[in-house]
């Protein structure tokens, strides 16, 4: 899950995840970072160690 804003300088980032999610499927994630404008290593950091919950698996079902 993105926090709503970076965590080091403020800036808003919530509003960037689902094109960047359905984007780097095509671009590499520096060419969709760069696209958004995200310029700053604290915001580029958050995106690219960011792990998606859909792709988190749930031991408790394993049988």
């Amino acid at each position: 899950m993105i926090p709503m804003r970076c965590y080091s300088c403020g800036k808003p980032l919530s509003q960037y995840w689902e094109d960047y999610k359905d984007k780097i499927k095509e671009k590499s994630p520096k060419e969709v970072l760069d696209e958004f404008g995200l310029k700053r290593y604290c915001c580029r950091a958050i995106f690219l160690g960011t792990v998606d919950e859909d792709n988190i698996i749930n031991f408790s079902n394993m049988d």
